[in-house]
């Protein structure tokens, strides 16, 4: 093995520079751009942003007023189904309410109904995790390490599938709309697939790979507070089934806020709903399942429109017209300032 040999630096020779190259790009003589803050580049920039925050303001806050919205608070018309489920003994023990409503106006356009949920906490950081993403994809749905315990397995072994209190929590009631025409009841279709976005139903759930779904679940059991397995959420549709339904999608996207809305059907646009739902007598008819008692929550029904900035909320164009306010504001307090230093400075110079 060679060893390395240093040699003493000769006496005499200068020792190594440890200055950067003389070049532009190693000592700082690129050309730059640096902006020079005069008062008219500063108000300007003020007035401008103002303008642009107000205006865009002002659109968001028509478009979002322009919305037909009717929203509908069945907790009480529905109190005896309320305290049928206040037992969770009667679990399979069916309950119906009927809600009428009438419409002064005609809703044109494409109509969405939601349903909505106050003083329902779905950001608990442990009710959050509780989600198995690797059986949502179908991969194992015969999951036993998780983060969906304890809603993974029952007492004797049997996984749930779905995994998890999101899933387990999922909202149940039984929606219908019938339009009341004429002396006859008139069912408004709906339609309850194409409402989740197109990730979720293409690319993070898939149902397990099997000749049908019921032997791709085999070997698992429905969460304790569903009343159907997961193969037979949509009896009607079976592309609608196990982890790609749609109400299910929604559900497990899970909401920031304690008050919150869920797209559950929309309107189909035919015969007498081809121009929207023209205005009369309706009536919600409810198969009452998801309990709200005991957290004291509500629950909602609500027909809306939409507009291209969205539903039927001002907070966006509220804030751009606080904000355009506020930097309008500012401009016209630093030209006060600027006008009076520039009186102050023209009155020593006379002196």
């Amino acid at each position: 093995m060679k060893s390395k040999t240093s040699f003493p630096p000769q006496e005499g020779a200068a020792p190594p520079s440890r200055c950067p190259d003389n070049s532009a790009f190693k000592q700082q003589r690129l050309p730059a751009w640096k902006p020079q803050l005069t008062i008219a580049s500063v108000l300007s920039s003020f007035f401008l942003t103002g303008a642009f925050c107000l205006t865009v303001g002002v659109c968001l806050v028509l478009s979002a007023n322009s919305v037909r919205e009717v929203q509908i608070d069945y907790s009480d018309k529905c109190s005896d189904c309320s305290k049928l489920r206040e037992n969770s003994s009667n679990w399979n023990k069916e309950c119906h309410c009927s809600v009428n409503f009438t419409l002064k106006e005609d809703i044109l356009g494409d109509v969405f109904m939601y349903y909505g949920l106050q003083n329902f906490f779905q950001n608990h950081r442990r009710y959050k995790m509780s989600r198995s993403d690797a059986q949502l994809l179908g991969r194992n749905v015969n999951i036993q390490r998780s983060y969906c315990a304890p809603f993974s397995t029952y007492r004797n072994g049997t996984p749930m599938a779905p995994c998890g209190a999101i899933a387990n929590s999922m909202f149940n009631d039984t929606i219908d709309l019938f339009y009341n025409h004429n002396s006859s009841e008139i069912q408004v279709p709906l339609l309850k697939t194409g409402n989740s976005w197109w990730t979720d139903k293409n690319v993070k759930f898939r149902n397990p790979e099997s000749y049908n779904l019921s032997s791709a679940f085999a070997g698992t059991a429905r969460p304790p507070y569903w009343q159907k397995p997961v193969y037979l959420l949509d009896e009607e549709d079976e592309r609608n089934n196990g982890y790609v339904n749609d109400d299910f999608i929604i559900w497990m996207r899970v909401s920031a806020f304690a008050t919150f809305r869920n797209l559950y059907r929309r309107v189909r646009r035919i015969r007498h709903f081809a121009e929207g739902l023209p205005a009369g007598n309706y009536t919600f008819r409810i198969s009452y399942n998801f309990p709200v008692t005991r957290f004291k929550g509500r629950k909602h029904v609500i027909l809306s429109t939409v507009v291209w900035s969205g539903g039927s909320n001002p907070f966006l164009g509220i804030a751009y017209l606080v904000s355009g306010t506020a930097a309008t504001l500012t401009g016209f307090v630093i030209t006060g300032i600027h006008l009076k230093l520039r009186k102050k400075k023209t009155y020593f110079q006379k002196q």
